[in-house]
């Protein structure tokens, strides 16, 4: 048998291979996406649904369409207390996340550009509080934040979310692979500082990556229950995450306490503000995280 004829063969041999191996990750994808979206399809269908026929029917289908009077009770229960939690939680989300992404950009911009000693030490300090889980931190937080008075107020919540680790690590990673240092030399020469250098050339470069620092950080604020409920024992500071677990709680307190279609309905609308941040800002995001793959 001849070289091309053997090499005919074995390439046929793994044609035939390729469809079932196909199939199969597929399925798998198939597998892991309704695994992933089947609670998010339960939360639509039961936002609209009343508070009996959440225990009567398919809970995967709908039934009697209630969406609109549960939206109406979420938003006026309490004295409409439920618009002030999203107000709150878009003010620790936006201001944490805008000031992260920032603090972020400066730190990867100059751990990446810049030489100095203890470079990579501090560096590799940022890798390692990455890996610390953030529930480790709301104890500590809460006993230095009491000594500096800061318990039960926005402070408390705004000022950790100022800071990630992961934010400072893609930054850097980013900076490195996609920041010329040609381009940096070439506006050193024509007379530019440093700072405009960086908010003219680096920040525009580092957009991608930047969108998705803030993304990223958004998503961690506005989820983040530990830390709030720790540090707010005012209601009316409190994000959405809290509330609507407040609420949960009241139902075993029987009367006065929040029906249950209630509580679905305000959870269903807590998770649309991640939805549109998450597709209006996808084609961004995608290109940070590949960022460096190919370089």
């Amino acid at each position: 048998m001849s070289a091309g004829t053997a090499r005919v063969t074995t390439g046929t041999a793994r044609d035939r291979h390729r469809p079932a191996s196909r199939w199969l990750v597929l399925g798998v994808l198939l597998v892991a996406s309704g695994y992933f979206l089947a609670p998010v399809w339960w939360l639509l269908v039961a936002s609209t649904k009343t508070s009996s026929g959440l225990f009567s029917g398919n809970g995967f289908w709908f039934g009697d369409f209630a969406l609109f009077d549960n939206l109406q009770q979420v938003f006026s229960r309490q004295g409409g207390i439920y618009g002030e939690w999203l107000a709150n939680s878009a003010l620790y989300a936006v201001g944490g996340a805008g000031v992260s992404t920032l603090i972020s950009a400066l730190a990867g911009y100059a751990l990446a550009k810049y030489r100095f000693r203890g470079r990579e030490l501090t560096f590799n300090g940022v890798l390692a509080a990455v890996l610390v889980p953030q529930p480790l931190l709301a104890v500590p937080l809460y006993l230095m934040f009491s000594q500096l008075h800061l318990v039960n107020t926005v402070w408390a919540v705004l000022l950790p979310g100022m800071v990630s680790p992961f934010g400072v690590y893609l930054a850097r990673i980013y900076a490195a692979a996609s920041v010329p240092d040609e381009i940096i030399e070439a506006g050193r020469i024509d007379g530019a500082g440093e700072l405009r250098i960086f908010a003219t050339i680096a920040l525009r470069v580092m957009a991608p990556a930047l969108v998705t620092i803030f993304l990223f950080q958004f998503v961690s604020i506005w989820t983040n229950y530990l830390l709030p409920v720790l540090m707010l024992a005012d209601d009316h500071l409190q994000p959405v995450t809290v509330g609507v677990v407040g609420w949960q709680a009241q139902r075993a307190l029987g009367s006065g306490a929040v029906p249950l279609n209630i509580v679905v309905a305000a959870a269903m609308v807590s998770a649309v503000p991640l939805v549109i941040l998450f597709l209006s800002l996808q084609r961004f995001w995608r290109a940070g995280l590949t960022a460096g793959s190919t370089k």
